[in-house]
């Protein structure tokens, strides 16, 4: 309890919506924590043999970082939102701003030939814009491995000169398109690109559900569906993408068939205890022994929030990277 005090006095980061304690006390005594941005959606505390980590990996997983660029003619404001502070990048210089901005204010009054030629350094300047903007939203993907963007500004005066410059790789991650002002706040634009997020995932999740549950069906073998099935794909090192019920509600399985394909598997023996492996009663810490053995095989993971799309299930499907009959 002093470890436990100590740490909620001293040691909890400012930033930090979410805390995650993993404690026991005893012969194998340890204490480590774990603080996050995203909030957990309720306080819950758990008594078990082994640390329950469903609710943090969930939370983790269902807040990716996404990247949000707004952009004009003249400047450019990059977020990141999700897994990581809120962060806001300038990519312009007061130099080109004020070069900019005369070309404007001149191109009003000429005429002809002129405004032709001013029209041509207005669209070179928008063009090296565009470029130097792009540039710096690819650098800060790669460097922080963020794989969703959303563009934001006005889509007929940016857009045609943004949306070429942008590679083919991150072509690809743009989930969708904003129409804000450059007054709008920090928070509008969070508020306004979690939305249009969360519908894109719900999207994402369809598809992936109707993927694993296709590949389960097609006669290559390719997919698996079911707590007991899957679990065993896992410990095969079969699973390349593993979708799990968010909710608990609809994670069913028959406890005696999931307890034998434990310790079928179990390393060791025919001696090991059945007290040193995850109890099939608890569907709790048969999540968690399927997100462990996902994380361990380097399979993909997704949290299902629509139930009813894996109820008929178990809550579990995977799509495989090979199938045992045509290994064999």
């Amino acid at each position: 309890m002093r470890e436990f005090l100590t740490f909620i006095e001293n040691d909890v980061e400012p930033s930090a919506n979410g805390i995650a304690i993993f404690a026991c006390f005893g012969a194998d005594e340890f204490f480590e924590t774990a603080q996050i941005i995203p909030s957990f959606p309720n306080n819950r505390v758990f008594d078990f043999e082994r640390p329950h980590l469903f609710p943090l990996i969930r939370t983790m997983e269902q807040n990716p970082p996404f990247m949000v660029l707004w952009s004009d003619t003249n400047k450019a404001e990059i977020y990141v939102f999700g897994g990581e502070d809120s962060m806001d990048a300038e990519t312009e210089s007061d130099k080109q701003v004020e070069e900019i901005e005369n070309v404007v204010t001149r191109r009003s009054k000429a005429g002809g030939w002129s405004q032709a030629r001013f029209q041509r350094r207005i669209e070179n300047f928008h063009l090296q814009h565009a470029k130097e903007t792009v540039e710096t939203v690819e650098k800060l993907m790669r460097e922080t491995r963020i794989d969703k963007l959303i563009l934001s500004g006005d889509e007929a005066v940016i857009m045609p000169h943004l949306l070429p410059q942008l590679s083919k790789e991150v072509e690809e991650k743009v989930i969708g398109h904003l129409n804000l002002s450059q007054y709008s706040t920090e928070d509008e634009i969070y508020q306004a690109a979690i939305e249009l997020f969360r519908t894109n995932d719900a999207k994402d999740d369809e598809e992936a559900v109707e993927r694993a549950i296709g590949a389960s069906k097609a006669a290559a073998g390719m997919g698996v569906t079911g707590i007991e099935n899957t679990l065993t794909a896992l410990l095969n090192g079969q699973v390349e993408e593993m979708v799990i019920s968010a909710s608990f509600d609809v994670i069913n399985y028959s406890a005696k068939k999931v307890k034998k394909v434990l310790k079928a598997y179990a390393p060791g023996d025919d001696s090991l205890s059945i007290d040193d492996l995850p109890d099939a009663r608890e569907p709790r810490q048969i999540a968690d022994e399927l997100l462990v053995q996902a994380l361990n095989t380097s399979a993909k993971v997704r949290f299902i929030e629509e139930s009813d799309l894996l109820k008929q299930i178990g809550g579990v499907a995977a799509v495989l990277r090979y199938s045992m009959n045509s290994a064999q």
